[in-house]
C-alpha cells in the first residue's frame, strides 16, 4: 500500500529473515557467517508501484529467490554482492547495481557483512506501464532489461543520485515519501528515471525491424481493430500460416496476434476516453471487447486505473 513504511533494527534471526521478506520477497536465507551475528538494519517506504529501502544484514549472508511478480534492484553503498542467475555470474560493487528479474530464480551467492544496499522493488505491471508511457506505443512489447545498471553514466548517476536523496529521507516520521498523495508521483519519477537508464536513447521502439508478414498484419489491424479479427484472417494477409504467424509475432513483436490486437484496441478507447469522447460500455462495444467487466479488467491491467476513471479525470 502507498505510503506504508518499515523500520527495523534486530539481532534476531528470524526476525530480520521475516521482516525483509515481508517487504520484498520470500526468500531462502542462510548465512555464510555465524547466525548470531545477524544485526539487520532496514529502512523502507512503499511509494505505489516502488518500493525503496536501505539495508544491511550485519553479517554475510546468501539468498536465493524466485522474484515473483515484481523485478528488484539492489545497490551497494559500499561492500558487495556476488549473484548468479542461471550461468551469469555478477559481482557489484559501488557504482553498480545488480537487476533481478521478475520471474527469474537468482541465487545472491554472497551479500558480504560490509554491504549496505540501497534496494529498489518495482511491481511487474507498474514498471510495463510506464515502459508504454514512454515508448508512446500501442502494442505492448515485453520488457526487457540488463542483469546490471551502470550507474557512473549520465543516466544512472542521475538515477541514483534520485534514489539517494528519497532513501536518506526514510525515517520517522515520514510524512512527506508516506503521503498518498506524493508517493505515486514520486514512483513515477523513480521509474521513469531507471528506464532511461537501462534503455539506450538509440534503440527503436521495436528493438528490430518487423518482417513483411508482421507488419502486413499490424498495419490491418490497425486499420480496422473493430473487426473481429480471427487468426486464420490474420495468417491470410501475412500469406502464412496460423503457427509460423504466432512464431512471427513472439520473435519480432514479443507478443501473440490476438495480444497485438487486443492492445490496439485498448488504445483506441484509452484515447477515446480521455478526450472524453465515448462512454465505457460503447467503448468496450465499439472496440471489440466483449463485455465492459473484461475491458475494465483488461484496461486496468495495462493503464493502472479504470476507464471510468480516465473519463472521470477528463470530466
Amino acid at each position: 500500500m502507498a505510503g506504508s513504511k518499515q523500520l527495523m533494527d534486530t539481532r534476531d534471526w528470524n526476525t530480520a529473515h521475516q521482516a525483509v521478506a515481508d517487504v520484498y520477497f520470500p526468500h531462502e536465507l542462510r548465512a555464510l557467517d555465524e547466525r548470531d551475528d545477524v544485526n539487520l538494519t532496514m529502512r523502507t517506504v512503499e511509494l505505489g508501484g516502488v518500493t525503496i529501502g536501505r539495508l544491511n544484514w550485519g553479517t554475510s549472508v546468501s539468498i536465493a529467490c524466485d522474484y515473483p511478480g515484481a523485478h528488484e534492484v539492489n545497490i551497494p553503498v559500499s561492500g558487495r554482492l556476488h549473484s548468479r542467475s542461471g550461468s551469469t555470474e555478477i559481482v557489484s560493487v559501488p557504482g553498480t547495481g545488480t537487476i533481478f528479474t521478475a520471474g527469474r530464480p537468482s541465487l545472491i551467492s554472497e551479500w558480504t557483512a560490509d554491504c549496505h544496499v540501497i534496494g529498489v522493488k518495482f511491481d511487474e505491471e507498474h514498471l510495463e506501464r510506464e515502459a508504454d508511457r514512454i515508448r508512446v506505443a500501442p502494442v505492448r512489447s515485453r520488457l526487457r532489461l540488463p542483469d546490471q545498471i551502470d550507474l557512473t553514466s549520465e543516466q544512472g548517476a542521475a538515477w541514483l543520485g534520485l534514489l539517494t536523496a528519497l532513501s536518506a529521507q526514510i525515517r520517522d516520521p515520514v510524512d512527506l515519501l508516506a503521503n498518498p498523495l506524493v508517493g505515486p508521483q514520486l514512483a513515477s519519477a523513480v521509474t521513469t528515471a531507471f528506464l532511461l537508464a537501462v534503455t539506450p536513447e538509440t534503440a527503436e521502439v521495436d528493438g528490430r525491424l518487423r518482417p513483411g508478414m508482421v507488419k502486413r498484419v499490424l498495419d490491418a489491424l490497425n486499420d480496422d481493430p473493430a473487426h473481429p479479427w480471427t487468426l486464420a484472417e490474420m495468417a491470410a494477409i501475412g500469406d502464412t500460416s496460423v503457427r509460423r504467424l504466432q512464431e512471427a509475432f513472439a520473435d519480432y513483436v514479443e507478443t501473440s496476434p490476438t495480444r497485438a490486437l487486443a492492445d490496439i484496441r485498448l488504445d483506441r478507447a484509452h484515447a477515446e476516453l480521455a478526450r472524453g469522447a465515448t462512454t465505457v460500455a460503447d467503448a468496450a462495444s465499439r472496440w471489440g471487447f466483449s463485455s465492459p467487466s473484461r475491458f475494465a479488467a483488461a484496461y486496468r491491467r495495462r493503464y493502472g486505473s479504470s476507464p471510468s476513471h480516465t473519463l472521470r479525470g477528463r470530466a
